[in-house]
């Protein structure tokens, strides 16, 4: 067993605005019936990786999902707002349709006029983070629970990625995952956008 921490990055459940594509930043939008049954079941799975730390952004969306591991582990969630989506001020509850027509070179940049910078998104998850793994025994296993835009921003922070070239990690599924190794005092992307557990590897990548 490696001495070395993982990272899983788990987004929340499906919701009603995911259905009808609406920006939700920190809107507390609730998770719909589809987005409890998907936490559920990833929440089974990812219960054998045994974590050791759960954290989970405050949003209900993300709390919620958390839940569900919580309670196929009996480890208890600690809540950060460290770990809330990127708040996207005016265009919180549009549509994306409706952010093309009103701020069409904006929203192809993901560039919010009144919205938070990415920057102090990337800072407070990488905070969020190192406090979590601050509670994370060695060889442990931290579970954040937490957004698709946060997330992605989080892991591109952690692995040294610069903020405007963040999109060549391709976006998380609503309830699916990541997850990121520590090595030689680097962090690798080992799984993205998971919905399922991977066989495991046989051949390091010393052999």
């Amino acid at each position: 067993m490696s001495d070395t921490p993982r990272v899983l990055f788990w987004r929340h459940g499906r919701t009603a605005w995911n259905v009808e594509n609406r920006f939700q930043g920190q809107t507390d939008i609730e998770l719909d019936q589809v987005g409890h049954a998907q936490a559920r079941r990833a929440g089974g799975l990812l219960a054998s990786l045994d974590p050791d730390v759960i954290v989970a952004s405050d949003l209900k969306r993300a709390a919620d999902t958390a839940g569900y591991l919580s309670r196929a582990t009996g480890v208890p969630i600690e809540f950060d707002k460290g770990l809330r989506e990127r708040f996207g001020g005016s265009w919180e509850g549009q549509t994306g349709a409706e952010l093309s027509a009103r701020w069409p070179s904006e929203h192809a940049r993901m560039a919010i006029p009144d919205g938070e910078p990415i920057s102090e998104v990337g800072d407070r998850m990488r905070a969020a983070v190192d406090r979590g793994l601050a509670r994370t025994p060695a060889g442990g296993l931290l579970a954040v629970v937490s957004h698709g835009a946060a997330v992605r921003i989080g892991i591109a922070r952690m692995l040294g990625i610069p903020d405007e070239q963040r999109e060549i990690l391709g976006p998380l599924s609503n309830c699916s995952w990541s997850v990121l190794q520590e090595r030689r005092g680097q962090w690798r992307l080992m799984e993205h956008n998971a919905a399922s557990l991977p066989e495991p590897v046989v051949l390091s990548d010393d052999a």
